[in-house]
């Protein structure tokens, strides 16, 4: 009987090609976009993805493929094979001419087409990276691209984080649409990308299409297709019991005799089945080929089966045409994967491992016949599944240098794993790969500190060290304290310090040597303590002589930064900036692109704390520009961007500034970049009144910070967001509780920077709850007013933007005698003059609202309408409604500043209901309100029903923020 091994009839997916259909559309028009493909196996994802892909009409199509191998996958094979492609298609020089800033070393480390690889490092991984997702985006702009990856739940760590890299990181404006299928059968609890899919899937542009089984009506249409003729309702019901509606278990049950009585008990047999039909030297070939992996090279087929290419051909033909294999560019695939791991769980064992070993055999005659770094870790793979300790651990060293070129830390850690757990059954395994245990250790902790296996890598290093003796072998014991110091410091770890001061004792200061530049550039960087800068002034200084002496231009220029921001005073900064000019002239001579970023962060940070927001906004903006020029716009470019929302903030220039965060939310910064970034739009979302859009973005920021260790520099602007948030939620208890608990645990003292906005805020807060008598919050209220005092008069003054904080908060708290009325008019107007000296209009219009009211309590009218006049000017440009609101509520009970509103009680409340409000604002519930005023419950649900109409609020607690928010009570 003839039928389709494949039915030709595409069935039951109208609405998940509608959808990649839609995002097209979408890509085309300019708007990125992803689609997650997930299903079980054999449910149509890749008929899916062929056929819309054959529908995709101009765009040009790239596919590639995860390959599995054992239970580990290869690094970046999906993109080697795109590139691969793109070479045979444009050539090597045209895709070379359409990598950004035309240097291909990057892309070597996928094809050594491209030449020799650059230096390897931290930034190598990063560039490889950006001129990937470059090249998608130039071939873009010719016409929209389709990138599609299959069979994502193989990939390797490398390949999935160039994914999402990818995916997280490309352009809204780029017509480029990224298509990743996975089966989901295989995402068990543990599977590395379930993390991953579900990060992605919180991304605007990225959705997910889950492919289901088919109904038994699209399972009848599918069989009729492949039967050409309708199926008798029995074999259908048998058939679509057994398949669950999977299209391959479908197919795969009427090749089978007609889907009748012979069929068999499971899959395995089924698909086994199909395979035994085929001649028996094909049935061999198969199975050779199964121990290859999914996809097999010809010329790696051709040296293991021992075949030459006509009778290879001649053997293949069939299992072509039985579609149990597909040809695949060069090589071949099996059709579904199960039917390879069918193939293989098949095998005896003692066929199993002579089949490995002929493949081990093939590589080691040839590794070129695969492309690098997958010959070597394909080699490695078939040594171990061959049981050869030796060769497998051979091997396996050397696919890990391998896996370095191509920065594939995670799979060079795996690989140098497996060296360490085959050490003991290698007698004489230092003589074979040219290197000790120890040393084995050492590189070990290294990469797995580049892959980010920080808890690993402590472990790794801890036990090198156990293992070394520091007398016998300083160097090496050097190498590895200096290893654990950096690791322990990125786990927020005690002991980092003293690990590095004793790498230092280690290594010998004479001759000097790259290592102990390196050691003491280290230590220098992460003294941050003001007690050890003394230390860390001398330290960096012996690393930038050493760095000079040795040629060493990254430790040179690192260590230069290190003293330009040591030495840096906000009170005379002209002074220190010269040093920022000499480390970037160092860092630019030799290509020190991560010194060069980092002098940008440092030298617009010190602007910015010295309050010069303009030249701090200009070095941070030549800076992102200069990390897009590198292609480090998404890493480097988006710190910098952080750098430069700070002092378009402070400048007034929120709307600007809100453009730059968003031109960096385009690029996906990394979580911690993105919540600092969210900080800054959460602080302009408070002063223009957006209460849900920033309870939203300190639950995102927080969500982040949640997870790790940050410095004061974070953590303080983070605490201060979630008391300001409290407070214009009108939840005033629980905004001092949270000022009180920030005072009692947090250390102020080191970071005056930081710290003095944190002492303006609690004081905005708390000073007013001391003048409302009766209220429940006086007593915690006086308690973070002492503290707040006890605080100010240790904590140090540097710069004018300090000043400026100290004299604000002077102004609100003054000395505990209390200040006089004329003295109190002119804290305030000293703290006006310094905030308009600085240029920082909210923070202005602020003070001067604090000094119209001293003006008014003076009996200086005049005065305090032209202040009054003046912030409300200054706020009304910025947009800060609930600014706004106060001072307008402030002119009219004073009867100045010119409003036109009638006389008489704020927003139409009755006297009464005023005292409800007071009440409600306190956090008092309705039968507590009742006793206070001795009223009926009843009558207080009335009065609190009418305060929300005339408020035009929801709840107790908008009605208390808007309370709070205009003053009506203090």
């Amino acid at each position: 009987m003839s039928i389709h091994a494949v039915s030709p009839l595409f069935v039951g997916r109208a609405r998940e090609l509608n959808a990649l259909g839609d995002a097209l559309a979408r890509a085309r028009a300019g708007a990125s976009s992803t689609v997650l493909v997930g299903g079980e196996a054999g449910v149509g994802k890749t008929r899916l993805v062929n056929e819309f892909t054959d529908r995709a009409g101009e765009a040009r199509v790239l596919v590639g493929g995860c390959l599995e191998l054992g239970t580990e996958g290869l690094p970046f094979a999906p993109f080697t094979a795109v590139l691969r492609g793109l070479v045979r298609e444009l050539g090597r020089d045209g895709v070379a001419a359409l990598v950004p800033g035309g240097t291909t070393r990057g892309l070597a480390r996928l094809l050594p087409e491209f030449g020799e690889p650059d230096k390897d490092g931290a930034e190598a991984r990063a560039r490889l990276f950006e001129q990937v997702l470059g090249l998608l985006e130039r071939l873009a702009e010719e016409r929209p691209v389709l990138l599609v990856v299959e069979d994502a739940h193989w990939a390797d760590r490398s390949t999935r984080d160039l994914l999402s890299f990818l995916v997280r990181y490309q352009r809204t404006a780029a017509r480029l649409m990224i298509v990743v299928t996975y089966r989901t059968d295989e995402l068990h609890r543990t599977h590395p990308l379930r993390p991953m899919l579900a990060e992605l899937g919180r991304i605007e542009w990225v959705s997910r299409v889950e492919l289901r089984r088919l109904t038994r009506r699209e399972a009848v249409a599918q069989a009729a297709s492949i039967l050409r003729r309708e199926p008798s309702p029995a074999a259908m019901d048998l058939i679509y019991a057994r398949s669950e509606g999977n299209p391959l278990f479908v197919e795969a049950l009427l090749s089978e005799a007609d889907g009748g009585d012979m069929l068999p008990e499971s899959l395995r047999d089924l698909l086994l089945a199909s395979v035994e039909r085929l001649p028996d030297e094909t049935q061999e070939l198969l199975r050779v080929a199964s121990a290859g992996g999914q996809r097999i090279e010809h010329d790696l087929l051709t040296a293991v089966a021992g075949l030459d290419d006509t009778a290879l051909s001649r053997a293949l033909r069939p299992a072509v045409a039985g579609n149990v294999l597909v040809v695949d560019g060069e090589g071949y695939g099996f059709r579904h994967a199960l039917i390879r791991e069918a193939l293989h769980d098949d095998l005896l064992p003692g066929e199993h491992t002579r089949l490995h070993t002929r493949y081990a055999q093939a590589l080691e005659r040839d590794l070129s016949i695969l492309p690098a770094p997958r010959g070597a870790i394909e080699l490695a793979h078939h040594w171990h599944s061959a049981h050869d300790s030796t060769w497998a651990l051979v091997s396996a060293w050397r696919a890990a240098a391998a896996a370095r070129k191509s920065t594939a830390y995670d799979e060079q850690l795996r690989m140098l794993s497996r060296v360490l757990e085959l050490w003991d059954q290698v007698p004489d395994a230092a003589e074979r790969i040219g290197c000790d245990r120890l040393d084995v250790l050492r590189q070990t902790a290294t990469v797995a500190h580049l892959a980010g296996e920080y808890e690993r890598g402590l472990a790794l290093a801890g036990a090198a060290l156990a293992e070394v003796d520091l007398d016998a072998d300083p160097i090496r014991a050097a190498t590895l304290l200096r290893q654990r110091g950096l690791t322990r410091y990125d786990l927020g770890r005690a002991g980092y310090l003293d690990d590095l001061r004793k790498a230092a004792e280690l290594v010998p200061a004479d001759p000097p040597s790259k290592l102990r530049g390196q050691v003491l550039e280290t230590l220098a960087r992460m003294l941050h303590r003001p007690e050890d800068w003394p230390e860390k002034l001398a330290t960096a200084q012996l690393a930038m002589e050493i760095g000079h002496q040795t040629g060493d231009a990254n430790v040179e220029a690192h260590a230069l930064i290190s003293l330009a921001w040591a030495r840096s005073c906000f009170s005379d900064i002209e002074a220190q900036l010269p040093q920022f000019a000499e480390a970037r002239r160092v860092a630019r001579a030799q290509g020190a692109y991560n010194a060069l970023m980092r002098c940008a962060i440092s030298e617009s940070d010190a602007l910015e704390g010295a309050g010069r927001h303009e030249r701090a906004a200009q070095v941070a903006r030549e800076g992102v520009q200069e990390a897009g020029n590198y292609g480090l716009a998404r890493t480097s470019g988006t710190f910098l961007a952080i750098n430069l929302t700070e002092p378009l903030l402070s400048l007034g220039r929120w709307d600007e500034a809100l453009q730059v965060v968003e031109q960096a939310f385009d690029l996906a910064p990394p979580a911690p970049y993105r919540a600092s970034l969210q900080g800054f739009v959460m602080d302009i979302a408070l002063a223009r009144g957006q209460i849900d859009r920033a309870d939203n973005l300190l639950s995102s920021s927080a969500s982040v910070f949640a997870r790790g260790t940050y410095r004061d520099q974070t953590m303080l602007p983070h605490l201060r967001r979630q008391v300001l948030l409290l407070r214009a939620q009108g939840r005033l208890g629980e905004a001092l509780e949270a000022a009180a608990r920030g005072l009692e645990t947090q250390d102020l003292l080191p970071s005056p920077r930081y710290s003095w906005p944190v002492l303006v805020t609690f004081a905005q807060l708390a000073r007013p709850v001391l003048g409302e008598s009766g209220s429940p919050y006086a007593g915690v209220a006086a308690s973070v007013v002492a503290r707040l005092r006890e605080v100010a008069r240790e904590l140090a003054v540097d710069g004018e933007l300090q000043e400026a904080q100290r004299l604000t908060f002077a102004a609100l708290i003054g000395p505990e005698e209390g200040l006089g009325g004329a003295a109190q008019l002119k804290a305030w107007e000293s703290a006006v003059a310094a905030w308009a000296g600085l240029r920082q209009p909210y923070a202005e219009a602020q003070c001067l609202m604090g000094a119209a009211h001293a003006a008014l309590a003076e009996g200086d009218r005049r005065a305090a309408a032209g202040m009054l006049a003046r912030a409300r000017e200054l706020a009304g440009q910025l947009g800060a409604t609930p600014l706004l609101e106060q001072l307008d509520v402030f002119g009219r009970r004073a009867r100045i500043g010119g409003t036109d509103e009638p006389d008489g009680p704020p927003l139409g409340l009755t006297a009464r209901e005023l005292e409800v409000l007071r009440e409600v604002t306190n956090g008092r519930s309705n039968r507590e309100i009742a006793e206070v005023l001795f009223i009926s419950v009843k009558t207080v649900s009335v009065h609190v029903s009418n305060i929300l109409a005339k408020l035009g609020v929801a709840t107790r607690g908008e009605a208390a923020a808007t309370a709070h928010r205009l003053g009506l009570f203090g």
